[in-house]
């Protein structure tokens, strides 16, 4: 089937806290396949059935969507239940890796180091990993809801930010990881199982929060930054080990943080990154010579050649 003949339904939108930046995703992505010749219909959505899905003349499925819902695998489930091609994970898998403590977990049976965390419990007295420390939603992306605690005070205000949040989403879980300052942002993207060149991150705020990742434009990104011999290799082939573990399909974002001492920690794994400006995906691939049209194009020819999930 001929890119002319193609069929494919960009989906953006969503009902998580980061519609916003899938707003934009969507829209680059949609314009993307435009471009390469595609038969292409977005749709801003909210939740959506899979009768309503159904109802589209569509070939294959592009949903552009990040958070809980749209990327943690509700979505999934119904893209499954219709039966057409889609772009990125099985439900099983997005559910993992949009579950924090889940991933970690895949880290470590893949051989990756991760940092230490645990639960959070806002009724203990104390935090249950030494400070630094890092409290964060276990299933929220985008650095949402993070706060860092350097000291107690810290600690205190953050435990009074998440009761604060919990009024308006009770079901919202916490953890606590711990912090590594003065460390280096690292990620590498993974498009088929092939991983792409490392990116540095360099916010000029002093944490990467949804600000810097999607409005500043003063964050510094370096593709292939210099590192330890043999550092690049390494965090290349941890980021498509924990993305194995965890049955990552198509693309993913896999994040580290490089301690002062050298020593690289996993962070999280996105299922579903960001296709905007300011995303390191398409920064990564267009490093490696694949252009923004024929990064998306690449995507939907996996979705078609793997066809309809069973």
């Amino acid at each position: 089937m001929s890119n002319g003949q193609t069929r494919v339904l960009v989906l953006g939108g969503g009902p998580d806290s980061e519609r916003e930046v899938s707003l934009e995703s969507s829209k680059g992505v949609a314009e993307a396949l435009a471009s390469a010749g595609y038969k292409v219909r977005r749709d801003v959505i909210d939740r959506v059935s899979a009768a309503e899905l159904r109802a589209v003349a569509a070939d294959v499925i592009f949903p552009v969507l990040h958070g809980p819902w749209g990327e943690g695998g509700p979505l999934q489930d119904v893209l499954v239940e219709i039966g057409k091609p889609f772009v990125g994970c099985r439900p099983a898998a997005a559910r993992t890796a949009m579950d924090k403590i889940a991933t970690k977990l895949a880290s470590l049976r893949a051989g990756v180091p991760t940092l230490p965390a645990a639960v959070l419990n806002v009724m203990d007295d104390e935090p249950p990993v030494r400070l630094p420390a890092v409290v964060k939603p276990i299933h929220e992306g985008s650095s949402v809801g993070v706060h860092i605690c350097r000291e107690r005070k810290d600690w205190d205000r953050a435990m009074e930010g998440v009761l604060e949040s919990r009024r308006i989403h009770p079901v919202r879980a916490w953890m606590v990881e711990q912090a590594v300052l003065g460390g280096k942002e690292l990620t590498v993207g993974i498009i088929d199982g092939a991983a792409l060149p490392v990116i540095q991150i360099e916010a000029a705020a002093e944490f990467y929060d949804y600000e810097a990742k999607y409005k500043r434009d003063d964050t510094r990104y370096t593709p292939d930054p210099a590192l330890a011999p043999g550092l690049r290799e390494e965090l290349q082939l941890r980021a498509v080990a924990v993305a194995a573990e965890i049955g990552v399909r198509h693309l993913c974002r896999v994040d580290f943080l490089l301690a002062p001492s050298g020593q690289a920690w996993l962070l999280e794994v996105n299922t579903m990154p960001g296709f905007t400006g300011h995303s390191l995906v398409p920064m990564a691939a267009n490093h490696a010579g694949m252009d923004f049209a024929a990064l998306t194009s690449k995507l939907v020819q996996l979705a078609l050649r793997d066809g309809v999930e069973r």
